[in-house]
């Protein structure tokens, strides 16, 4: 089913903080407390058979959360000990929750954590922003099963990076909404798998906070749809510049937007026509001049960069600025820091690799850097990778979990282009056409019948895609 655009919402600790303090107008603390406390323990208790439970308690609302969790399991009639990491402040609305907790309390919690069946990580969570003490670590480093409220302690809650260390739990269960630690590598391959869990916190507080950022689904984008009176026109014309050389690329190109729906595709053939006029009977192959090809004011969406040398791009690619055409660029257009080169195009779709190129290092912060290269080109950026991210210049990110290693082969970006080009054909705004792009490409990977397809085979798979995108 799709989502609201509102249910895809991730936010920063700093915007949950937020959140949570306007949520306590109405609804007091310790009952936000009791419902998160609740809401894992139905989680525990949809996976786990009865087993002895260590709760590793932090001193602020995240360690209320696990005495509450502590009572539940205690009560259900599961063996329950509590460490306290650090105690809460006196007088606070987690020390009335602690005083709850009638079970034993244990001192010396590094003897119990190897023994017990589960381990529940109510430490920290996404509020954390320094690297753990060494004496936690060592703890966690024990810890066999975990279970992680809010997020494991040692994530990063809005970067993702590890800080020191965390510990890799099977179930994390947050609140409300996900953070972008939860998608963002490597802090995802600690997660688990990530629950999100309704703890009577109403929609309407995220008005009080400026959401840009949201996870890539269906729902945060709309597909256009068939319509009876679709014509190839109507549908889109998608331009891709050939290389001279390298004329695989184009081609993978021609053939994503093709089987993505593009009503007609044109190859502009550096080098040899022939070469790509023998390759498909449903592309056409320009004989005349570029100049020519930009009278044509039908062919709006160009694909700049699959296949094509440095010379190359730089002939081509300012003539397609100066035209004021909207240019998807890819590959070669990627140069040693020549970012004022993409200013411009529409849509630039680096790698980890080509954005490092042109951009200089990402360090530890893969969102903000890639807002920040939106903002310097003027042009919607798809840094490409396991945990694609979207950044619009005017500040919205996209964070995409829809992709596996099926796509991790030669030409799959090349197919990229030609899924997003296709969409920008279509009408969808270039934010839109990318983040629609990148879901439709993992869609493909996650059709094709074998776990090792070519790109080839993912353009087989688009159409599918496209459609399931679509429901």
């Amino acid at each position: 089913m799709t989502k609201q655009i509102s249910e895809l919402a991730l936010l920063t600790p700093s915007q949950m903080n937020d959140i949570d303090r306007e949520a306590a107008k109405t609804t007091p603390v310790i009952q936000l407390m009791e419902n998160a406390g609740w809401a894992v323990t139905q989680e525990i208790l949809k996976r786990y058979k009865p087993c002895s439970v260590l709760v590793l308690c932090g001193p602020g609302n995240n360690g209320g959360d696990g005495y509450v969790v502590a009572r539940l399991l205690a009560k259900a009639g599961w063996p329950v000990y509590v460490a306290a990491i650090a105690k809460p402040k006196m007088g606070s609305d987690v020390a009335r929750v602690a005083e709850q907790w009638t079970g034993t309390v244990i001192s010396n919690s590094a003897s119990y954590i190897e023994k017990v069946g589960l381990v529940i990580d109510a430490i920290f969570g996404a509020g954390l922003n320094k690297a753990l003490d060494l004496e936690i670590t060592n703890l966690l480093r024990k810890a066999k099963h975990v279970v992680a409220i809010d997020i494991p302690s040692g994530v990063h809650g809005e970067t993702g990076q590890i800080m020191g260390y965390a510990p890799h739990a099977e179930l994390t269960v947050t609140f409300f909404r996900a953070k972008p630690g939860h998608y963002l590598l490597p802090g995802r391959e600690y997660v688990g798998e990530l629950v999100v869990k309704d703890i009577g916190i109403s929609s309407n507080t995220l008005s009080k906070t400026s959401t840009r950022c949201w996870l890539n689904e269906p729902g945060l984008w709309k597909i256009p749809t068939h319509e009876i009176t679709d014509y190839k026109y109507s549908r889109g014309i998608v331009s891709i510049v050939g290389g001279s050389q390298m004329t695989g690329a184009a081609k993978l190109s021609a053939h994503a937007a093709l089987n993505t729906g593009a009503g007609l595709v044109h190859i502009f053939a550096l080098g040899s026509a022939d070469c790509y006029s023998a390759s498909s009977p449903c592309f056409i192959v320009d004989k005349d001049s570029l100049e020519i090809a930009l009278q044509d004011s039908r062919r709006k969406i160009w694909v700049c960069g699959p296949g094509l040398l440095p010379e190359e791009v730089n002939e081509i690619l300012p003539k397609l600025v100066v035209a004021k055409v909207k240019i998807i660029a890819d590959a070669g257009v990627f140069q040693s820091n020549q970012s004022e080169l993409l200013k411009g195009a529409s849509i630039i779709t680096p790698h980890i690799g080509e954005f490092k190129r042109v951009f200089g290092d990402i360090e530890e912060d893969k969102v903000s850097a890639a807002r920040l290269a939106a903002q310097q080109t003027g042009c919607v950026v798809v840094l490409k990778g396991a945990d694609t991210v979207i950044a619009s210049p005017d500040g919205r990110v996209a964070i995409n979990q829809h992709a596996s290693s099926r796509l991790a082969t030669a030409g799959s970006g090349d197919t990229l282009t030609g899924i997003i080009a296709t969409l920008l054909a279509s009408g969808l705004s270039e934010w839109e056409s990318a983040c629609a792009g990148v879901w439709i490409h993992g869609e493909a990977g996650f059709l094709c019948e074998h776990s090792w397809p070519t790109a080839e085979d993912l353009a087989q798979n688009l159409g599918n895609a496209r459609d399931n995108a679509a429901r």
